[in-house]
This record gives structure tokens, C-alpha cells and sequence, in this order.
């Protein structure tokens, strides 16, 4: 279901587009200012499995924490516990319009621009099972060849796939991935097998 509503231990695809014929991102700047925000706003209430930032559109794979980490989260902004509680969605869609809105007075600022950057809230659909969850993390580091601004898998900067890769420390949990993968080249291998299908065949509902 899309914009089904958001829970404690439950794995999401989420993404967002911009308004009309706009960017989300012009420059090397924008990625990183959106990155920053990200983390302040959505890695203390979330884990992340996969993300791409593209242009015009953004991929996440997500995974909203317990509800224990999230009502601590909320204590420690000073943010009533209860609400968080009686309704988790709520909590959880705010961070993201603060994140949102917040990089769209920065993008807006730096560009002198007015008006919405993005077309609304972020939109998301539950991910329910293990065999789906692996193809949408292949289906998110394959966007920018299916777009084509890129040829290899690597060769696009703003993803996880790098994570993945180097397996460094990082805010990316990719252990959950690479567990059941094994070394860089399997990854790869993983992926190519998995984008066998038509990406028109893969229904995620996003770009």
C-alpha cells in the first residue's frame, strides 16, 4: 500500500520528486547539504538499507526504529513521549517534512528561489518480504543507469552502493545485505542477477 502509515520495526520504500520540471540538486553542494539534513533529521529515527539521490527524485530504503528508540528520541528533543506513542506515523512523517522543508529554505536561499521544491510529503510503500527487499535494494543503486546518467553501477556518486562496496563504517546498514552476499564482486553479481527483469516490470511506484 502507498503511503501506507509509518511503524516501529517496519521496512519502507520512500521516495519524493521535485515540483514540475525543477532539481533537486544542481551541484556537488546540494547533495551533500541534503545528506547533512538527512542525517540530523531521519538516521536518529531510522536505519537506512539503500538510498539514491537522483536530480530530480530521491530513493530511500528505510527501516523506522522501535518504538523504545523513538520515544527516547523524542524525550531527548523535548518532544511530548505520548504523542509519539499513541501515534508513531505522525512523529516520523514530521521528521521528514523537516527535513524537506528545511533543505528547501537552504536549495531556495542559495539559489533565489520561491516556491515549493518538492510536489508534497514523501510517499512510501511497506516492505513486507525478504525477496522484495533485495531487489528494491538493487532497484535504488540501478536508477542512475536506468536513467541513464551513468553506465556502471559505481560510477554514480550520490548512493549507497559505495557503502556497500567498501564496507567502511558508515550511517548505510548494509551488514543485513552483505551477510547473506559476501565479497565485492559477489555484490555485484547480486545485483546484475537481480535486474534481469525489465526495471518496467519492478512496480515500486517511484521513478
Amino acid at each position: 500500500m502507498y503511503n501506507s502509515p509509518f511503524l516501529p520495526d517496519t521496512v519502507y520504500h520512500v521516495y519524493s520528486h521535485a515540483n514540475g520540471s525543477d532539481n533537486l540538486f544542481r551541484t556537488q553542494q546540494d547533495y551533500d547539504d541534503f545528506m547533512k539534513r538527512y542525517g540530523k533529521y531521519i538516521y536518529p529515527v531510522a536505519e537506512t538499507y539503500a538510498y539514491c539521490l537522483m536530480p530530480n527524485h530521491f530513493h530511500l530504503m528505510i527501516r523506522i526504529r522501535s518504538l523504545t528508540n523513538l520515544v527516547e528520541y523524542a524525550r531527548l528533543k523535548k518532544k511530548d513521549a505520548w504523542d509519539v506513542i499513541e501515534n508513531p506515523s505522525a512523529f516520523i512523517s514530521q521528521q521528514f517534512s523537516n527535513m524537506l522543508n528545511s533543505y528547501s529554505k537552504s536549495f531556495n536561499i542559495r539559489y533565489e528561489r520561491i516556491g515549493s521544491l518538492f510536489q508534497s510529503n514523501v510517499r512510501r510503500k511497506e516492505i513486507a518480504n525478504d525477496d522484495y527487499f533485495a531487489r528494491l535494494i538493487a532497484y535504488i543503486h540501478y536508477n542512475p543507469i536506468h536513467h541513464s546518467f551513468c553506465r556502471n553501477l559505481l560510477d554514480w556518486s550520490y548512493s549507497s552502493i559505495h557503502a556497500y562496496v567498501l564496507n567502511k563504517s558508515t550511517k548505510i546498514d548494509w551488514r543485513y545485505l552483505m551477510n547473506g552476499v559476501g565479497n565485492k564482486d559477489e555484490l555485484i553479481h547480486f545485483h546484475k542477477e537481480l535486474l534481469r527483469l525489465d526495471l518496467a516490470e519492478f512496480n515500486l511506484g517511484g521513478s
